[in-house]
């Protein structure tokens, strides 16, 4: 019996267990910052915050005038929306970029919207998708995306 046959068969389908995986990932971390909002920032100070899967169940401090874009990997989930329009208006999007090198039904790309801080507050921003993958069906954790954004004044 040959030893390596099973390690080499091991390894591949390891190898494209992550490839999968790196088409649609949606593990919790933490936020993106593409520049720093600190709440004392006069509105006219142009702040941007880019939250991803990252930021999936967590909150984010921003002052009112900041655009906060949602940008999530895959072009398998909608577009972002708020829960409180008054508080964290849309501004653009959502724009989907779907990957060159992707093949047909992979869902490789990005999925982008952005808001703007009005007033102060709290809003959810939520997105949702229902397959992973091409004919890869989500498990309940990864059907729904939900950050919290809390406005200062």
């Amino acid at each position: 019996m040959n030893l390596r046959r099973p390690a080499a068969l091991a390894l591949t389908c390891a190898a494209a267990l992550l490839a999968l995986a790196g088409c649609g990932s949606a593990g919790p971390s933490t936020a993106s910052s593409a520049s720093s909002a600190a709440p004392s920032a006069p509105a006219s100070t142009s702040a941007a915050v880019t939250a991803d899967e990252h930021a999936d169940r967590t909150t984010l401090k921003v002052a009112a005038g900041t655009t906060v874009t949602v940008e999530l990997h895959s072009t398998y989930w909608s577009g972002a929306t708020s829960t409180a329009p008054d508080v964290l208006a849309p501004a653009a999007g959502p724009a989907t970029s779907p990957s060159p090198s992707c093949r047909p039904g992979g869902g490789c790309g990005t999925v982008a919207t952005s808001f703007t801080a009005r007033m102060p507050g709290t809003a959810h921003l939520t997105a949702s998708r229902t397959t992973c993958g091409e004919a890869l069906a989500c498990g309940p954790q990864q059907r729904t995306y939900d950050v919290t954004v809390e406005v200062t004044g």
